[in-house]
């Protein structure tokens, strides 16, 4: 085996256990993903497979360091790239001994690595970063340009095993596809925390982590998807049996008592006429009531233990159905010209940010996506499509129209503010009851409403965001997206799907992900 974990438990440092009992094993040369919902500890038991983390308790092994790559990168902020890629010891010790320094240490750092320049420049070039040099700092690179910095890290290190926290997040469409061509060619034993569903696809098998502990499953993401398909199936059919179980124990239970208090009516008639005396009378009812107050016990704890099993099965099951969302349609007909741009560009200095100036019409009720690499101005086109940028070349006619734009950030989320005044923020007259009902829907509880908005996961702030579109008076004519399914887990995914392909206005998406986008359905794409 190439990793074995044993028995893995994590405690935050206020004591607050994040989970217990972990165990799985990957065999070398293995390609794993690790799956579960926003919050079961899926990075931290990452970071502890990468000796980042030490466990509370548990061990893990493996046979060689691995390479890790991490979601979030501030705690690199005042690095190098080569110290990012911990090639900044070996590098000083080259350039020193070809400055003629011939000190022993500088051999003993390099320890025989002469190609290790030429390897880092070669990696950057192969990820498209011709232009940064080992010595580049890394606060001054973007998200994606920092996951690619250490992708190539790979190459430079050439590790037996590597391990990737969410790595697709901040790629565009081109880097996406390298990486699955490389992580499908690679002899390294690899593990994937990762929601991309194109990248699940590529991986052999998937750990799903819940608060349960870790469920194995031999096959890629369709073939997990319909073995969860299948144990959802099979939970329901167990929720129906115990639902008529206990159906079937209170008629029992209820028969049961009836029979009884006949009997006992019948019986004392009879001893009335036997003339029996009040005494034995009274020993008797007594003794019946006895009887009949254990029968009730009986039959009570039986039905608890069916109840109970009832709620397990319950929270067992995923909640999708009761989280589906109701807009209302938009009150803009089929077919109207919404934006019209022709020859537009926009610039940030004296070049222009299009090589080709763009033309293009949206009209209400379409479904378009918006293409490009990174820094190819996506996000600057949606802010010309929405007014809050004038293009510095061509004309862009806007009709009037409203819309929502939910962001990678969900900044239409106030985080001075608690779950149930957000809602109140957007519920227009709504009555309290509603919105606490709206709330409960989407597995948002009681002990949750006075939770600061700051505290909330993206998944959480994703169907947040959700409930006050919903309970709001005026449905958005326009439907904008901006990575929407960046740091969000599988199943909120789901959710935003279901959402967004219902909703019957215009929808206008900046995606990478090719699976979300053929899920929703687009009529044509703008590429920048």
């Amino acid at each position: 085996m190439s990793i074995i974990a044993k028995q893995l438990a994590y405690m935050h440092p206020d004591k607050e256990s994040l989970f217990s009992d972990i165990s799985f094993s990957v065999a070398q040369g293995e390609k794993v993903a690790l799956v579960g919902d926003n919050g079961v500890g899926k990075s931290t038991l990452l970071q502890i497979t990468a000796n980042v983390l030490t466990p509370s308790s548990g061990e893990i092994v493996f046979p060689s360091p691995p390479y890790y790559i991490p979601q979030h990168f501030g705690q690199y902020s005042h690095f190098t790239v080569s110290q990012a890629l911990q090639i900044d010891a070996k590098l000083s010790a080259l350039r020193a001994i070809l400055a003629g320094d011939a000190a022993p240490e500088n051999f003993t750092a390099l320890d025989d690595d002469w190609t290790i320049e030429e390897r880092a420049t070669a990696a950057l070039s192969s990820w498209g970063l011709d232009y940064i040099t080992p010595d580049h700092s890394l606060s001054t690179l973007s998200g994606g340009e920092k996951t690619r910095v250490f992708l190539a890290g790979i190459a430079i290190h050439d590790p037996d095993i590597v391990l990737m926290d969410e790595p697709t997040n901040h790629l565009d469409h081109f880097s996406r596809k390298k990486l699955y061509d490389l992580i499908r060619t690679s002899r390294a034993t690899v593990i994937v925390v990762s929601h991309d569903r194109t990248l699940l696809s590529q991986l052999s098998s998937i750990y799903e982590m819940s608060r349960s502990g870790m469920a194995y499953y031999a096959g890629n993401y369709e073939f997990y998807k319909e073995q969860k398909e299948l144990e959802i199936e099979a939970l329901q059919g167990r929720l129906e049996d115990k639902e008529k179980e206990l159906r079937l124990a209170r008629k029992v239970a209820r028969e049961t008592a009836e029979r009884k208090q006949k009997h006992e009516a019948r019986g004392k008639k009879l001893n009335q006429k036997k003339g029996i005396g009040k005494m034995a009378m009274d020993t008797k009812q007594d003794m019946a009531e006895k009887s009949g107050s254990k029968l009730k016990e009986v039959h009570a704890d039986k039905m608890k233990s069916i109840a109970d099993n009832i709620a397990e099965l319950q929270a067992t099951l995923p909640d999708l159905k009761s989280m589906k969302t109701d807009f209302n349609t938009s009150g803009l007909h089929t077919g109207k010209i919404l934006v019209t741009a022709k020859g537009i560009d926009y610039s940030y200095g004296e070049s222009p940010l299009w090589q080709t100036p763009l033309d293009f019409q949206i009209k209400s009720g379409e479904r378009i996506v918006i293409r490009g690499g990174n820094g190819s101005g996506k996000t600057t086109l949606l802010q010309l499509i929405t007014g809050k940028l004038n293009p510095v070349q061509g004309e862009l006619i806007r009709s009037e129209f409203s819309y929502v734009y939910l962001d990678q950030e969900y900044s239409m989320i106030n985080d001075e503010l608690t779950v149930l005044q957000q809602m109140e923020q957007f519920a227009a007259g709504m009555q309290d009851h509603g919105i606490k009902t709206i709330l409960n829907r989407f597995l948002f509880p009681y002990d949750t409403w006075d939770k600061p908005c700051r505290v909330l996961s993206g998944g959480e702030k994703m169907k947040l965001s959700l409930c006050c579109l919903m309970v709001s008076a005026n449905t958005p004519d326009m439907f904008i997206l901006d990575e929407p399914t960046n740091n969000i887990d599988i199943r909120n995914i789901e959710i935003l799907t279901a959402t967004v392909r219902d909703y019957k206005g215009t929808v206008l998406v900046v995606s990478h992900d090719e699976y979300f986008i053929g899920q929703i359905g687009t009529d044509y794409s703008i590429e920048l």
